[in-house]
């Protein structure tokens, strides 16, 4: 067993998600998922739907990620720019199988 840590950062359509996701690739980060809400709000805001037609991207996207520490740590500040004032959650987990390598 590995100890590692998890980002979680909660995001609308209309952030920067594909930029981040590319940024973490060429930063060599182990691996990293976007999901696409079908239904969702990010902060107080009200719950946007799928169903409905709305312009402006509020639906949210969540992307995670695992890597090890010194990783996290090197592109955490350009997630910051990219994402500024969006939720971003850090949690130390333990890898019981699989590797980052």
């Amino acid at each position: 067993m590995k100890t590692a840590v998890q980002v979680t950062m909660y995001l609308n359509e209309s952030d920067k998600w594909n930029q981040i996701l590319q940024m973490l690739r060429r930063e060599n980060v182990a691996g990293a998922s976007a999901f696409h809400a079908v239904a969702g709000f990010n902060g107080r805001n009200h719950v946007h739907t799928s169903g409905l037609v709305e312009a402006g991207g509020n639906l949210p996207v969540v992307i995670v990620f695992v890597d090890f520490e010194e990783h996290v740590s090197r592109v955490l500040p350009k997630l910051f720019e990219l994402a500024p004032h969006r939720l971003i959650v850090r949690e130390n987990v333990t890898i019981e199988q699989g590797t980052l390598e």
